[in-house]
């Protein structure tokens, strides 16, 4: 059975990641997306490293099932082909900087008098308005002026780089979805189309939902490791003899006592409930030279039996051997062409009456525009006029 998403139709101008990941979710579950592409303006995800059946592995990923119309907004005849192709679709989702997309003449309010009911959301680092809206910025930006880099690392080292893009996947891309789809919900029940402006720079900041209690709640503000979850407490990484590290977060006692049980030392559970400093470092001093004293099979073999919240800390491709996420079937091999596939990373969401979609990889750029511009009704002179003039091609 088909997607629950398959009755709308997408137009992506973004690039990169957030924008992309965020549409790719859509596309998963059934929605019709074209990537609109420019044909000057590189996208450094398409020239990433491994390159692989003809594109680089992460576009290949971002984009599947996506198809791509290769356009020059600056040509003439572009801008009113992107009006004619709206009026048939429901979403246009964008990452330029404020203004960029009216300048280019394919703003919201000019979309929106081709389609009135269509939902437009712009996916910014600073959002549309405020003094920061114009400003460049990456992932670790957007999390440092939302105060989250401030408590993410060491005391001794100071803070730390994150391995995933949290402000731009969890705050661009997935509000983004649910952005939209709250959004098509209103015009199911009549309220039409309007426009989406997602900061991932606020949505970060509001991502911080035991940190910001506590900071404003109770004058608490979270500090390299200060808090229960951020070092603070036992919760934490911890090695072993030969180099590699299990994580410890039972924070709950009952768990606790377990773990105490399994390294050694019941009489250690009660040391477990302490937020003092000093007694927090010193229980944590004691448990790093108990799970030193091991290696790392060891401990695996001891903690795999126990329901004790302790787990080893996988490299991914020990993560992609894993009983949990081969049983979740969170690996998927997706069409490539020629017989051809891509081993990617499927999606989280499991549905019990609809399932994704996974038509293809990231397309070449340009691959479907003939085919989506005879969809929409252009002719073969309406398409030969467009590539004169340089629209396409």
């Amino acid at each position: 059975m088909s997607g629950p998403l398959t009755s709308l139709k997408v137009l992506d101008f973004s690039t990169l990641l957030p924008g992309p990941f965020g549409t790719m979710i859509l596309a998963d579950m059934g929605a019709d997306v074209i990537r609109v592409e420019s044909l000057t303006r590189p996208d450094m995800v398409r020239m990433m490293l491994p390159q692989e059946h003809g594109v680089s592995a992460a576009h290949g990923y971002l984009n599947r099932s996506k198809k791509s119309l290769g356009l020059d907004l600056k040509k003439p005849g572009a801008v009113e082909l992107i009006k004619t192709l709206v009026k048939d679709h429901d979403i246009v989702v964008e990452q330029f900087r404020p203004g960029v997309m009216d300048r280019l003449g394919v703003g919201y309010e000019a979309l929106k008098a081709a389609n009135p009911d269509v939902i437009y959301c712009s996916i910014t680092g600073y959002g549309q308005t405020g003094p920061y809206k114009d400003r460049a910025g990456h992932d670790m930006n957007y999390l440092s002026i939302a105060g989250v880099m401030a408590y993410n690392g060491r005391k001794t080292t100071g803070p730390a780089p994150m391995g995933l893009q949290i402000a731009d996947v969890a705050g661009g891309s997935y509000h983004g979805v649910m952005g939209i789809l709250a959004a098509v919900i209103h015009r199911q029940q009549g309220g039409g189309g309007q426009y989406i402006d997602v900061s991932m720079t606020d949505a970060a900041f509001s991502m911080q939902a035991l940190a910001a209690p506590a900071a404003l709640g109770g004058g608490l503000p979270p500090e390299l490791e200060t808090t229960l979850l951020n070092g603070g407490s036992f919760y934490d990484c911890y090695e072993t003899s030969d180099g590699r590290y299990f994580s410890v977060a039972g924070l709950e006692p009952q768990f606790f006592a377990q773990f105490c049980q399994a390294i050694g030392h019941p009489e250690w559970a009660s040391r477990g409930l302490v937020v003092v400093p000093e007694q927090v470092e010193a229980l944590k001093n004691d448990i790093a030279q108990e799970i030193k004293s091991k290696t790392y099979q060891e401990w695996s073999d001891i903690f795999v039996v126990l329901d004790s919240c302790t787990e080893p800390v996988l490299s991914f491709e020990e993560a992609c051997r894993h009983p949990h996420i081969i049983a979740r079937e969170l690996l998927v091999d997706v069409p490539a062409g020629e017989k051809q596939v891509q081993r990617q990373m499927a999606s989280p969401i499991k549905f019990s009456k609809t399932q994704q979609k996974y038509s293809r990889i990231g397309a070449r750029l340009g691959e479907h525009t003939v085919e989506i511009l005879k969809a929409s009704g252009f002719s073969e002179i309406d398409i030969a006029a467009l590539k004169e003039a340089g629209a396409i091609r």
